[in-house]
């Protein structure tokens, strides 16, 4: 992946700018390589480039395109060959300063001579870069980091161009005994030197910025064993496996696409997409997911997903889009960037104007050297990325994790969770309820069942599935339905045999005078067993009661303590009756439990959460969670629920697994730290800096900053926020 990027910020033209400067063709999420601006996620580009607002080189999107160092070399060696030309420049001119008044035999005349020759390859071609983006920055109006470094060099330049031609237009005050002036193509060529070393170590801590994303990518296999249809293997390119094709994984090898086993046994390690080391048994019927490792056992599996609809594609996918997002805390340095350069021009003017007036001789010279070091040191860099490159850390680091931000946003918002809202099945349990007891008065056992799957396999609900396969587990046969009708949450009714036919809850029975007193004893048993009660109703009057279960999941306990350990409410959000719900509480210490919700009163429930001034977290994984988890302040939809759910919400936990909320929460509290970190760094640095560079400490101390240790400061300043960014990949969110 490209890795070269450069350090800028906004000019105050940004709204219009970045409207302006929109990519003529949309994003391409079928992979096309595409780059954008770190700073200025809106500019997309189907090629590398320079950002046209800021002049920032574009960095891949994550997962478009291929690794190309290419431009990481050529600054380098620029870098090279600016170290080597400087390093005499710098001793020719500083000479003097320690007593030498002729190095190396050079007259002061000839020696400034030697300075242009010396300092003009420095400035023009190794300074090339920075001399291009300082053209365009004026030729598109928005002015940035380059703005000002342009200005400095140039001026230190083209000052020195005249002392060396034109000596004679200066006054004499800056003539020594032969005529010659003094020069400063040192400073030129040291700070344009020390410029292009901090894109070089900025561009190598930017490529680390994304290894996350590159880890996962360089997990996917080249090639597949395909079985043909007669039985005989042979091995493949990955991009020609298709919908359907039977696959060999031996052991040790990488499963290449997402699928179902439908022969053999192993055990696989998912650690790439859930962050979990132990390896998962894996059998007949179980689904397998691209890129993960097989362990020791044979596997056949039918694949079902390739290509950019593999998991693992749609992880680098989304990856890539929220990392093209901003965060509302970016906002401040936004504003502030907006008129960052305009104000560093204006300090630079009235510097050199009071240098000029009142300084000591050569005033000039002072004005000219001071003003110059304002324009480097105050190069907006460090605070136009503290924000995005934390970010784009974090995002890697909690795909890693099998943890899926949807945008900057959801990291920001979610380290101020106080409480989480959580939908009982298919989240806190394994979604794949099973039919546990049945019983029947008025007609045979199994003929009251097959009456109530009957009805129920036209249903989506989980309790309806568990009842059909509950009677194909008795072999019985199911007949045909008519007029079904589903009452959402409640139940359902349809005519069989011109039989009217219900199955529900107590409450559905009740409103069509259907009396289920007899079955209540029975019922309120199992409740207390946390199992959910369902009626058979035929022709008016119950007759079959059954009782189905959803087994909690074994990672809810250790998650639901680990997030009350943080200080977060629990509410349980469920359809079933109150008792059921209530002993699912108890048993995982649940601080509130609210039954009997319809899918369609779960965002209300979360808006009041809201309204009493809570922060509010909702995780779900069905389609009647969406609007629940686009009304909460961040949504959390589970992998393994449904494509609806996870684009309303703004995490999504890839396997399911509600520790990885309590993951999220940690990556963002640490990402916001390192954020909080990063702006104030940037923010004080250049508080303290452009104060020194003009002049402050000179009345009292007699210090003055040279504007070669400004460019030094100013490499570093944006070179320490990335690497303080990277430390974020030391903050596992596992």
């Amino acid at each position: 992946m490209k890795t070269d990027v450069k350090h800028t910020h906004h000019d105050h033209n940004h709204d219009q700018d970045h409207k302006r400067y929109m990519p003529h063709e949309p994003a391409d999420s079928a992979g096309t390589a595409q780059w954008t601006c770190p700073m200025h996620p809106e500019i997309l580009r189907n090629a590398a480039g320079d950002c046209p607002i800021c002049g920032m080189a574009l960095v891949p999107v994550a997962g478009t395109a291929e690794v190309d160092d290419s431009e990481l070399r050529d600054l380098t060696r620029r870098l090279w060959i600016g170290i080597v030309l400087s390093i005499p420049l710098v001793v020719l001119a500083m000479s003097p300063m320690v007593g030498i008044s002729e190095p190396f035999g050079l007259a002061p005349k000839q020696r400034g001579w030697w300075e242009f020759v010396l300092g003009t390859p420095v400035v023009l071609w190794v300074g090339w870069p920075i001399l291009r983006k300082f053209w365009l920055s004026l030729a598109h109006r928005a002015l940035n980091m380059y703005s000002l470094i342009g200005l400095g060099v140039g001026l230190a330049y083209l000052f020195s161009l005249a002392a060396v031609f034109l000596p004679s237009l200066f006054p004499p005050e800056f003539r020594e005994h032969d005529g010659a002036v003094g020069t400063y193509f040192e400073a030129a060529a040291v700070i344009v030197t020390l410029v292009i070393l901090g894109d070089v170590l900025q561009a190598r801590a930017m490529g680390q910025t994304s290894q996350a994303i590159r880890e996962l990518l360089q997990l996917a296999p080249n090639l597949a064993w395909r079985l043909r249809e007669d039985g005989i293997e042979e091995q493949v390119a990955l991009d020609s496996v298709m919908v359907g094709d039977r696959l060999r994984v031996k052991p040790g090898e990488k499963i290449p696409v997402d699928g179902n086993v439908i022969d053999g046994a192993s055990r696989v390690d998912e650690s790439m997409i859930t962050g979990e080391p132990v390896p998962v048994a894996k059998a007949a019927g179980d689904r397998v997911t691209g890129a993960t490792i097989n362990g020791s056992g044979s596997l056949v599996m039918r694949a079902e997903r390739v290509g950019s609809d593999t998991l693992l594609a749609k992880i680098v996918h989304m990856v890539g889009e929220a990392q093209r997002t901003r965060a509302p805390i970016q906002r401040l340095a936004d504003i502030i960037a907006a008129y960052f350069v305009q104000v560093v021009v204006v300090i630079a003017v009235v510097t050199a104007l009071v240098w000029w007036i009142s300084g000591p001789e050569p005033r000039l010279a002072y004005a000219l050297l001071n003003a110059i070091a304002v324009l480097i040191i105050a190069c907006p860099c460090a605070v136009g990325l503290a924000t995005p490159i934390s970010m784009t850390v974090a995002m890697g680091e909690g795909a890693r994790s099998g943890i899926l931000f949807r945008s900057a946003e959801a990291i920001e918002r979610m380290r101020d969770i106080d409480t989480l809202v959580i939908d009982k099945t298919g989240t806190l349990t394994k979604g794949k309820p099973a039919l546990t007891d049945f019983a029947a008065a008025g007609m045979p056992e199994d003929e009251a069942l097959a009456l109530m799957a009957a009805v129920e396999q036209l249903s989506e609900h989980p309790i309806a599935h568990a009842v059909v396969e509950g009677a194909k587990a008795r072999n019985l046969v199911l007949q045909t339905v008519e007029k079904f009708e589903a009452a959402n949450g409640l139940g359902v009714q349809a005519e069989i045999a011109a039989h009217k036919i219900l199955v529900g809850n107590r409450d559905f029975l009740k409103k069509y005078d259907i009396d289920t007193r007899q079955w209540e004893t029975q019922a309120e048993t199992l409740r207390d067993q946390a199992k959910t009660v369902v009626f058979l109703g035929v022709d008016g009057a119950a007759i079959a009661i059954a009782a189905v279960a959803d087994p909690i999941k074994d990672s809810t306990p250790e998650a639901i303590a680990e997030l009350k350990r943080t200080g977060v409410r629990i509410v349980m959000l469920t359809g079933d009756s109150r008792r059921t719900a209530e002993a699912v509480a108890q048993q995982l210490g649940i601080d509130e439990a609210l039954a009997e919700v319809l899918p369609e009163d779960k965002a209300g429930h979360v808006r009041r959460l809201q309204s009493e001034g809570h922060k509010v977290a909702m995780a779900g994984d069905g389609i009647n969670d969406a609007p629940a988890l686009a009304q909460a302040d961040v949504g959390i939809a589970m992998g393994t629920g449904t494509d609806v759910a996870m684009e309303s919400a703004g995490v999504t936990l890839i396997k399911g697994d509600l520790r990885g909320i309590a993951r999220a929460a940690k990556l963002s509290r640490a990402t916001m730290r390192n954020i909080r970190q990063n702006l104030v760094f940037a923010f004080g640095y250049n508080a303290l800096g452009i104060p020194i560079a003009a002049g402050a400490l000179y009345p009292a101390f007699g210090i003055l900053l040279s504007p070669i240790f400004a460019g030094a400061a100013m490499a570093l300043s944006s070179v320490s926020v990335v690497t303080n960014a990277l430390r974020l990949r030391r903050q596992s969110a596992r």
